[in-house]
C-alpha cells in the first residue's frame, strides 16, 4: 500500500564560507515577508543551490552552492547533513554534476575556446574523488595512455557509467585529433584510459551492462547515409540503414531488453518511436504506452524503465509497477505542487526531486521512501519562497491555429490592463513549459504581464514544428502580435503598453517585432538576437563544416534556397531599419558561439546611421546562454531599467 510521508524537520549545517550567502537570503526572505517584490539581484545571480544528485547508496548527496560567480561542489552526508568535502570549481561554467560510485563524482563543464581557428563552446569532463579529495580531468592526458598527445580535454557527450569486476568504468564519448570522434574507456579503479572505438563520421554509441561495445549509429552528411550497427563480440554488422538530408533516425538507447534499440524516426508529420531487433534487423512498432518525449534509463544498465510526457510540467511514468507506485507516493505527498524527479538511490528507497508551488515553494527536497519522510535539501534561489503565478492560455492565430501560451503574472495586482512583455523562446525548435523560468518571472516581479507564446515551429509535436517551416518573419511573427491581441480583448493587457524582449531566436523576433511587425510594439530588447540572415547563413557554414546540411536546416525554416535568395531580405530585419519607430536596446555576450557578435554590432551601426534610438550593452566574457551571474543580472538590469523608460509598469 502506498505510505504517507510525513515532513521532516532538519536543519542544514553551514560552514563558514556561506555564511554570507546565508545572511543575504534571510534578508530577502524577511523582505519578501515584509510584502515587497524579490530583488532583481535574487534572479539575475546563479542559482544557490543547483545540480543536486544522490549518490547510489543514498548515503551522500552531492550540489553546487554558489557565491557571485564561483562555484564550491559540497558533498554532505544524507543521515545528519555532515559537511564530508567540498571543492572549488572556480568560474568554469558548471553544466551538470552525476555519481559515477559511491566516491567518484563527474562534473562537467565548460569554456569558450578556439580550436584550429574557430570559436566553440569545449565541453570538458572532470573527476572529483571524494576519499582522495583530487580532481582528474578525462580523458585527458593525465592518465596513462600510449598515445595520449593526440588525445584533446574534449568530450562531445554524456559519459556511460558500468561497473565492471569491482571496477568503475566510465565511457567517453570526446575528440581525437587524428581520427576525429573517439569513444574512450576510463577505469576510474585503475586510473587508466584506452581507446574502444574511433569513427571519422558523425556517431554515436551504446554500451551494454558487461561494458562490451553493443552498438554504434553513423551518419556520412557528404551521402546523407545513416546505418546503425550491432555487435557480436568486437565485429560490426549493419542491422539498419538508409539515406536522410535531416530527419537522421536517432538511436534512443536500449529497449527494456539489451538486444533491442530504440529508434526514433521523423515520418509524414509525425515523430515515433520504433523497436529495432539487434538480432535480425527487424523494426516493429513501441508500445503505444511506453512513447515518450524522453527515455529514463536504468544507470548502471542503460535499460528503458520509463519516460517522460512533456507538457505544462513534466510527468514521469515508470514501468515497473512498484517502482511506479513508489512515484506516485512521491508526488501526492507534495500537494498539488509539480514535482520533477531528479535522482535516485541504485533501490529507489530514496529520491531527489525539484518541487515547484505556492505550497512548498521552488527546492530540492529528499524523500526517504523507507521511513516515510521528506527533508528539504534547499532553496534553488535564496529569497524566493514563492514562484510568481503561471497560467497557461490558448488562442487562435489568424489563420485558427491554436496557440498554446504561458502567462506569468505580477505580485499583487488585478489582471486588468496590465503592461504586457512578450517573450518568445529560442530555438526556433524549443518550447516553453509551465516551469520556473527565472527571465519571465524577474519581469513579472517589476510590475509587468509576461505572455511566452508557443508559436508554430515550436517543439510541441511534429506536424506543429513543420507548421513553422519557411514562417520566419511570417506567421511565426504573427503569432506573437495575435497573443497581444487576445491578451488585449480579454482586458487582461493594455495594447498600447506592448514591448517584446527576446533572446536568440526571440531576439530574432524582437528585431522583427520593431521591423516587419512594428504597429504592435512600443520597444524591443533583442539579446543575441539574429539581425542579416544571409550573412548568418555565410557564418553557419563556415570552415568545411557541413554546409550543405546547415544551409538544407535553415532553407527549411526560412522557405528560401540558400544564402543568396533574394526572399532572404524580405525577413532580414537589418533591411527594414526604416520601419523603425520603437526604441531598441541590444545586448550580446562577446563569448556567443552559437550567434555571432556582429549580429547586433552591424544592426546597432545601421540603426545609428539612421538616428534610430537604440542602445547597446556588450556582455564581457559571456556566452549564449548566459552562464554567468554577473552578467545575466548585467542583462537583466538593462533590461528592466529600458523597460521602466519606454514602456513604465505603474
Amino acid at each position: 500500500m502506498p505510505v504517507v510521508l510525513r515532513r521532516m524537520n532538519c536543519t542544514e549545517q553551514a560552514v563558514a564560507r556561506f555564511i554570507r550567502s546565508v545572511l543575504f537570503a534571510l534578508c530577502v526572505t524577511l523582505t519578501a515577508k515584509m510584502g515587497y517584490a524579490v530583488p532583481l539581484s535574487v534572479y539575475g545571480g546563479l542559482p544557490s543551490v543547483e545540480n543536486v544528485t544522490l549518490s547510489p547508496d543514498g548515503s551522500r548527496v552531492a550540489y553546487v552552492r554558489t557565491d557571485a560567480d564561483s562555484r564550491i561542489v559540497v558533498v554532505a552526508t544524507v543521515a545528519d547533513r555532515k559537511l564530508i568535502r567540498w571543492v572549488k570549481v572556480g568560474e568554469e561554467k558548471l553544466r551538470s554534476l552525476d555519481w559515477a560510485d559511491d566516491d567518484n563524482v563527474m562534473l562537467t563543464t565548460s569554456v569558450t575556446s578556439s580550436i584550429n581557428g574557430f570559436r566553440l563552446e569545449r565541453f570538458l569532463l572532470q573527476v572529483y574523488s571524494v576519499s582522495r579529495n583530487e580532481v582528474h580531468a578525462l580523458p585527458g592526458k593525465s592518465l596513462e595512455m600510449d598515445d595520449a598527445s593526440h588525445v584533446m580535454n574534449m568530450i562531445v557527450g554524456d559519459p556511460v557509467v558500468r561497473h565492471i569486476g569491482g571496477h568503475t568504468v566510465l565511457f567517453v564519448p570526446g575528440v581525437h585529433d587524428q581520427n576525429g570522434l573517439a569513444l574512450f574507456r576510463c577505469d576510474l579503479t585503475t586510473r587508466t584510459t584506452s581507446i574502444l572505438r574511433t569513427s571519422d563520421l558523425n556517431s554515436s554509441w551504446l554500451i551494454d551492462a558487461q561494458g562490451q561495445l553493443a552498438a554504434e549509429s553513423n551518419y556520412d552528411p557528404e551521402t546523407k547515409r545513416w546505418s546503425i550497427n550491432a555487435f557480436h563480440g568486437s565485429t560490426p554488422h549493419e542491422v539498419a540503414s538508409g539515406h536522410a538530408g535531416l530527419d537522421i533516425p536517432e538511436m534512443i538507447g536500449f529497449g527494456t531488453k539489451a538486444d533491442t534499440l530504440i529508434i526514433e524516426t521523423v515520418e509524414n508529420g509525425g515523430r515515433y518511436w520504433k523497436l529495432l531487433s539487434m538480432n535480425d534487423g527487424k523494426f516493429t512498432a513501441m508500445p503505444e504506452d511506453q512513447v515518450f518525449n524522453d527515455p529514463i534509463r536504468e544507470a548502471l544498465t542503460g535499460l528503458f524503465i520509463g519516460g517522460v510526457h512533456s507538457g505544462d510540467l513534466p510527468e514521469y511514468v515508470f514501468l515497473d509497477p512498484k517502482l511506479e507506485e513508489r512515484w506516485k507516493t512521491v508526488v501526492k505527498a507534495f500537494d498539488g505542487d509539480s514535482v520533477k524527479y531528479i535522482s535516485a538511490s541504485s533501490d529507489y528507497s530514496k529520491i531527489l526531486v525539484l518541487v515547484q508551488g505556492s505550497k512548498h515553494g521552488y527546492r530540492y527536497e529528499l524523500v526517504d521512501l523507507e521511513k516515510a519522510a521528506a527533508a528539504p535539501v534547499g532553496k534553488v534561489y535564496a529569497g524566493i519562497d514563492n514562484p510568481l503565478e503561471v497560467r497557461r492560455v490558448t488562442y487562435a492565430a489568424a489563420d485558427g491555429l491554436q496557440i498554446p501560451a504561458y502567462l506569468t503574472l505580477p505580485r499583487g495586482r488585478e489582471p486588468k490592463n496590465l503592461p504586457l512583455v512578450v517573450l518568445p523562446h529560442g530555438g526556433p525548435a524549443a518550447r516553453d513549459t509551465a516551469e520556473f523560468d527565472w527571465w519571465s518571472q524577474a519581469l513579472a516581479e517589476q510590475g509587468y504581464a509576461v505572455l511566452q507564446p508557443n508559436y508554430r515551429g515550436s517543439d510541441l509535436k511534429e506536424e506543429f514544428l513543420e507548421a513553422g517551416y519557411g514562417q520566419w518573419g511570417r506567421k511565426m511573427q504573427t503569432d506573437l502580435s495575435d497573443g497581444v491581441r487576445y491578451l488585449a480583448k480579454e482586458g487582461i493587457v493594455d495594447p498600447a503598453k506592448v514591448c517584446i524582449v527576446g533572446a536568440s531566436y526571440g531576439g530574432y523576433a524582437a528585431f522583427a517585432g520593431v521591423t516587419l511587425d512594428p504597429s504592435v510594439y512600443r520597444c524591443a530588447v533583442a539579446v543575441a538576437g539574429i539581425s542579416d540572415l544571409a550573412r548568418m547563413l555565410q557564418w553557419e557554414g563556415r570552415g568545411g563544416l557541413d554546409s550543405r546540411g546547415v544551409t538544407r536546416y535553415w532553407d527549411r525554416f526560412w522557405g528560401v534556397s540558400g544564402q543568396l535568395d533574394p526572399a532572404l531580405d524580405a525577413i532580414s530585419p537589418i533591411k527594414h531599419i526604416d520601419a523603425v519607430k520603437a526604441p531598441i536596446l541590444i545586448i550580446h555576450g562577446r563569448d556567443d558561439t552559437v550567434v555571432p557578435y556582429e549580429q547586433s554590432q552591424i544592426i546597432f551601426d545601421a540603426l545609428k546611421h539612421k538616428n534610430k534610438d537604440v542602445e547597446m550593452v556588450t556582455l564581457k566574457k559571456e556566452d549564449h546562454w548566459l552562464s554567468k551571474g554577473e552578467t545575466r543580472l548585467q542583462m537583466l538590469e538593462a533590461t528592466t531599467g529600458f523597460l521602466r523608460v519606454h514602456n513604465p509598469p505603474d
